[in-house]
C-alpha cells in the first residue's frame, strides 16, 4: 500500500488529523492496534477549549458538539468550606470552554471517516516503523495472519504514551522529562444530574475533589487517593460518602448519587519528550506529552499538535516547502511547556501533598484566597484555563 501520511493511532488525535488532511486533499491511512469498540470504550476528558472546537469545525465534525455540548463561562474553586467563582468569560474578553466528552468526539470523528470511506486499519498487531530517518518511511503490521506494509511520505505518531511511535526513536535522539505525583484520581461516571452547572475544584484537608459532568444527566466525579490505592477497595457507597465530606454544605445537600457506570483510578504525571520530530516521523498528543488532568489540557494539547501538523502538511504539499514542518516541534513545545506549567501549578495548588502537612495546607489556602480576590491572578488562571491561541507558521 501507498499513502502520503500514515497515522499511527485511531484516538481523537489521529482521527482528527486524518479528517483535517482529508479536507485538505492529502491522502492518509490510520493504523490502530486495538478494535474500534475498544477505542470508543475509553473514558477520558470532556472539557474542550475553543481551539479544539475550531479544529472540529474545520474538520466538519462539530455539529453535535455545538448542539449537545455545554458551554461553560466559569469554574468554582472550593476551599475552607466555601465556593468562589472564576468568571472566565468576563476575564478573557468573552472566551469559554465546552463540556463534551472525549468519547463523543471520537465517535463523531469515526462516523465522519466511515462516511467518507477513508481507510482505518483496526486490530493491527506488531506495528513497526521503518526508515523514518529517510525520505521513504514505511509502516509494517500484521493482520489476519499476514504481514502488510505501507509506504508513505510521512508518519504521524498519535498512538499515546505507551505506543510504538516514540518507542521507535533511538534513545540518543530524544530527551524526556517526567514528574510522578504521589497520588491519583479515583473517578466515577454515573447517570445522575451534576451537583452544579459549572465545574467545582475542591481543596480540602481530606484531599482534592472535582465535580464535573459529561451532559445535563451524566456526571463525572473524582477524589484524590494515594497512588497505592486500589479501585476494588471502593464501593459506590464509600465513594459517594467520601465525596460528600469534601464538598461545601450546599453542594453536599444537592448531590444526587447513583450506581457507577465506570470506576477507575488514574495516576497523575507530567511528561514531555523533546523534540517532537525525527526525520519523517512526527509525534503528536500523548505520544509526546502527558499533563495531570487538573487543568483539562490533555486532549486540547493533542488537538493543538494536530492543528499545527495538519497545517504544516498542507503547506508542504501545496508549496513544496518544508519550512513549516521544520518549525513544528518548536511551536508545539512552546505551547506544551506553558500547559505543563499551568497543570503542574494548578495540581500543586489544589491537592494535598503528604510531605507538606498542615503548613502546606495553610499556604495553599492563602494562595487561593489571594487568587480569588485578585483580578490579575484570576485573569491568569482564566486565560490559561480557556486556552492560548495557536501561533502562525
Amino acid at each position: 500500500m501507498r499513502t502520503q501520511v500514515a497515522i499511527i493511532g485511531a484516538g481523537p488525535a489521529g482521527l482528527l488529523l486524518g479528517q483535517l488532511l482529508y479536507k485538505a486533499g492529502i491522502d492518509n491511512i490510520i493504523i490502530e492496534r486495538q478494535t474500534g469498540d475498544y477505542v470508543l470504550g475509553r473514558i477520558r476528558a470532556g472539557v474542550l477549549e475553543q481551539i479544539t472546537m475550531d479544529l472540529l469545525a474545520r474538520a466538519g465534525v462539530d455539529a453535535r458538539a455545538k448542539a449537545e455540548g455545554l458551554p461553560h463561562e466559569g469554574i468554582e474553586l472550593l476551599f475552607k468550606g466555601a465556593r468562589h467563582r472564576i468568571d472566565m468569560h468576563g476575564l478573557t474578553g468573552g472566551k469559554h470552554v465546552t463540556v463534551y466528552g472525549q468519547t463523543e468526539v471520537t465517535h463523531d470523528l469515526m462516523n465522519a471517516r466511515a462516511a467518507e470511506g477513508l481507510q482505518t486499519i483496526y486490530s493491527a498487531s506488531q506495528v513497526s516503523l521503518h526508515d523514518f530517518d529517510s525520505s521513504k518511511p514505511r509502516v509494517r503490521y500484521q493482520k489476519d495472519g499476514a504481514t502488510h506494509e505501507i509506504e508513505c511520505d510521512f508518519i504521524a505518531g498519535c498512538d499515546g504514551y505507551h505506543g510504538v511511535s516514540r518507542a521507535s526513536v533511538p534513545d540518543q535522539a530524544i530527551h524526556t522529562y517526567e514528574k510522578i505525583y504521589p497520588f491519583g484520581w479515583l473517578g466515577v461516571l454515573a447517570d445522575v444530574p451534576p451537583v452544579s452547572h459549572e465545574l467545582i475544584y475542591a481543596n480540602t484537608q481530606r484531599g482534592f475533589a472535582l465535580c464535573s459532568m459529561r451532559s445535563a444527566t451524566r456526571s463525572r466525579y473524582y477524589v484524590q487517593v494515594p497512588t497505592e490505592e486500589r479501585v476494588e477497595n471502593w464501593s459506590d457507597e464509600a465513594f459517594w460518602n467520601e465525596l460528600r465530606r469534601r464538598l461545601d454544605p450546599v453542594a453536599r445537600e444537592r448531590l444526587v448519587t447513583g450506581p457507577s457506570l465506570e470506576k477507575s483510578i488514574a495516576p497523575l504525571r507530567s511528561f514531555v519528550a523533546e523534540p517532537m520530530r525525527f526525520g519523517s516521523l512526527f509525534l503528536a498528543g500523548d505520544a509526546a506529552h502527558i499533563v495531570p488532568p487538573t487543568g483539562a489540557k490533555g486532549l486540547n494539547l493533542a488537538t493543538a499538535d494536530v492543528g499545527y501538523l495538519s497545517r504544516a502538511f498542507e503547506i508542504f504539499y501545496r508549496e513544496r516547502s518544508g519550512s513549516a514542518l521544520d518549525r513544528y516541534s518548536d511551536l508545539c513545545l512552546r505551547r506544551v511547556w506553558k500547559a505543563e506549567r499551568f497543570s503542574w501549578w494548578f495540581t500543586s495548588l489544589m491537592h494535598r501533598f503528604p510531605e507538606t502537612g498542615e503548613f502546606g495546607q495553610k499556604i495553599q489556602e492563602a494562595e487561593l484566597d489571594y487568587l480569588v480576590h485578585s483580578r490579575a491572578a484570576s485573569t491568569s488562571l482564566a486565560e490559561n484555563y480557556v486556552g492560548l491561541p495557536l501561533e502562525e507558521f
